[in-house]
């Protein structure tokens, strides 16, 4: 079983990358493999709406860092998103990408476990859990719970380290999730039945 982490952060080592580490570590100490992916510095194409990908099952656009992270999202068992808080929300460049990735690669993605990690300085955290944790509850995809929200405090690089409960929040995930992967892999539970959907538009 793998666990893809998404670093969010344009800083690979920052304290976003402190947080996702503590998750790594603790998922490979309860025997699962883990990848940590950075989005990078470079300028991220946002979904531009135009519907193509219903077709052909891929984003029109064909990034490197797009093709990279479906490609490992579609082998993966879990997946951790995490990200600095940029005014009391996620990084806008890991949006751009999410956007796109879950609208286009969905069938990849549900009913895998999932988890959002925010990293900010003093406030804003919890606005970016809750913005990150939409994209998977509107996926399927069953969310891990930790002790706390995860968050971890941090401004300069490497204070992030400092953070004992915040790092604790994140070993607190790291295992739960990979109860919830062994338990799933044991039960061999068939997934729900799915509906057609239902769109119900309010202007006519």
């Amino acid at each position: 079983m793998k666990v893809l982490l998404l670093n969010g952060s344009p800083r690979k080592d920052g304290n976003t990358a402190i947080a996702l580490s503590e998750v790594a570590k603790t998922l490979q100490v309860n025997g699962i493999e883990t990848e940590i992916v950075s989005i990078g510095t470079k300028a991220v194409q946002g979904c531009i709406a135009c519907g193509k990908c219903s077709g052909t099952g891929r984003c029109v656009f064909n990034d490197s860092l797009y093709n990279e992270v479906r490609e490992k999202i579609e082998s993966a068992d879990g997946l951790v998103v995490g990200s600095p808080v940029y005014y009391a929300g996620p990084n806008g460049s890991l949006c751009a990408l999410l956007d796109r990735l879950f609208y286009s690669s969905s069938a990849y993605l549900r009913y895998k476990p999932a988890a959002a990690v925010a990293v900010c300085r003093r406030g804003g955290a919890s606005a970016t859990f809750d913005r990150l944790n939409k994209y998977f509850t509107i996926t399927d995809m069953p969310v891990v719970p930790s002790q706390y929200w995860n968050s971890v405090h941090g401004r300069l690089p490497g204070e992030a380290a400092q953070d004992a409960e915040g790092l604790q929040t994140m070993r607190t995930l790291g295992r739960n999730m990979a109860w919830m992967l062994k338990n799933r892999a044991a039960g061999n539970i068939p997934e729900p039945e799915k509906e057609e959907p239902v769109r119900t538009n309010f202007i006519r």
